[in-house]
């Protein structure tokens, strides 16, 4: 690298501190305690003092940025760790655990969420165009080498600039309902740009086997609390088991059964926590005949028993009802 090549290098990196440090006030001044607000549709902003424990969420799909902290998130047993320099992008609807490990007082953790509506993703993408659609109007197939849903990748100058515009809207309510949907725009089109792009396919449910994948997540949230046909599903999808089994796993990194296992115990914990239905009422509610089977799943995925992982959720402070960015 020559000399000019590094001064350009070290502006680019003066810029793009100044941007995160713009981003850290902005969000500050607009969330002055824990928690998390919605001042945009569809945008949430989220404040932490403190490490939280591990929350178990089912998130659609979404675009995060921290302007402060760090967090991990588990897609089953993969790990996915994002910081101010990098971003999650989020393209179905998974069952994931999030923790934000790294806030204090001092440096409070501090993120933003935006929701990726699917009418918009597709609409970016018929206008962009660029050979990415067939003669049919579907999306001409893709490298398929890597399509899990879900992925963290480098926060990039340009995009940190949309976001911190967008951010900045709260500034001057009267221009945001104007702006924030051309900035929103402008964002799905940085990331459709992006090293990842290929996953905003999911969203808007195009190309290749993906939407066979994403009919049969829509399917599995919808039914989850009846018993899991494969075969049947594999049939409607025209997909045989074996090749809907290995395409929903290669997309969401479980299998449909463990898929399910998820979206059951998580909507059984949460109406133990949110409408005080006991251990066995809200097994049999979420499909579970046997409350035995239940207690054992239950403690194998949370670490504990149903009645204690309540008491002690239930106990703990800054409890969230929902997934943060």
């Amino acid at each position: 690298m020559d000399l000019k090549d590094k001064q350009q290098a070290k502006r680019e990196a003066q810029m793009a501190q100044a941007s995160r440090d713009e981003l850290v006030e902005l969000i500050a001044r607009a969330l002055r305690e824990d928690g998390t607000v919605e001042p945009l549709k569809g945008l949430h902003l989220h404040r932490s003092s403190s490490p939280k424990e591990p929350l178990h969420s089912v998130w659609e799909p979404v675009f995060c940025v921290i302007a402060q902290g760090s967090k991990e998130v588990f897609l089953s047993n993969e790990r996915y760790l994002y910081d101010p320099s990098h971003y999650l992008l989020v393209t179905a609807e998974l069952p994931l655990v999030g923790h934000v490990f790294d806030a204090s007082k001092e440096r409070p953790y501090l993120s933003l969420r935006l929701e990726l509506d699917p009418t918009l993703v597709g609409s970016v993408m018929v206008e962009v165009g660029d050979g990415v659609f067939s003669d049919t109007g579907d999306v001409a197939p893709q490298n398929h080498a890597d399509v899990r849903a879900i992925n963290v990748s480098s926060l990039d100058a340009g995009l940190l600039d949309a976001v911190v515009r967008l951010v900045r809207l709260l500034d001057t309510p009267t221009e945001a309902p104007f702006l924030a949907p051309l900035i929103t725009r402008e964002i799905v089109y940085r990331l459709w740009m992006g090293e990842h792009g290929d996953r905003l396919r999911y969203i808007a449910a195009l190309s290749g086997y993906t939407p066979h994948i994403v009919k049969a997540i829509e399917r599995l949230h919808k039914d989850f609390d009846q018993p899991l046909r494969i075969d049947g599903i594999a049939r409607e999808l025209g997909m045989s088991v074996s090749g809907f089994h290995h395409h929903f796993k290669a997309v969401t990194a479980m299998s449909p059964l463990q898929f399910q296992k998820r979206l059951r115990l998580q909507e059984a914990r949460r109406l133990m926590l949110g409408e005080g239905l006991d251990a066995a009422s809200a097994g049999y509610r979420v499909g579970y005949d046997e409350a035995s089977h239940f207690n054992r799943e239950y403690k194998k995925l949370f670490g504990l028993p149903p009645i204690r992982d309540v008491e002690r959720l239930r106990e703990a402070a800054g409890k969230s009802a929902g997934p943060v960015g």
